[in-house]
């Protein structure tokens, strides 16, 4: 891994993040919810106040993976974590080491400001992801389900 390194996207990074995020929807097979645009990228990672964060992973200067990544807070702990939304690797990149380098590199990010843990949902059929992920330690959880409230629901809820 000599000639890997990560670092924060920065405004003019959008065409990069971009197509991350875009082969990442079609691995997971969910190109027909992709909306996203170079120009939501430039607001949502860039602007005044950054809704989320996203590290870039480099092969020389070649682009291979990101994550995606917001802070959370627990209030029961009362300790800051992250939320990591998008984990990719390029298919052809896979096995190197920069998925793990990349959660490395959260997990110092999350202690450095004081945080206890990072957290990440998985697709139930995505294996190798998951073997992966129980390969380093980290610990599927139990007891809680993940509800989503969208679309029409959304609107009669909020009407």
């Amino acid at each position: 891994m000599e000639n890997f390194s990560i670092r924060r996207a920065v405004r003019g990074d959008e065409g990069v993040v971009l197509t991350l995020l875009r082969d990442l929807a079609d691995y997971e097979k969910l190109l027909d919810k992709f909306h996203i645009t170079a120009e939501v990228i430039a607001r949502d990672y860039f602007g005044a106040q950054p809704l989320l964060n996203c590290d870039l992973a480099f092969e020389g200067d070649k682009p291979v993976g990101c994550a995606t990544w917001y802070w959370t807070y627990h209030s029961f702990a009362a300790r800051r974590g992250i939320f990591l939304e998008d984990l990719f690797v390029r298919p052809q990149t896979r096995g190197k080491g920069y998925g793990k380098a990349l959660l490395s590199h959260l997990a110092r990010s999350a202690i450095d400001a004081g945080g206890g843990q990072v957290e990440w949902e998985v697709l139930d059929w995505n294996q190798p992801s998951i073997d992966f992920y129980e390969s380093i330690g980290a610990k599927r959880q139990g007891g809680w389900h993940t509800y989503r409230l969208e679309d029409a629901a959304l609107k009669k809820m909020g009407s």
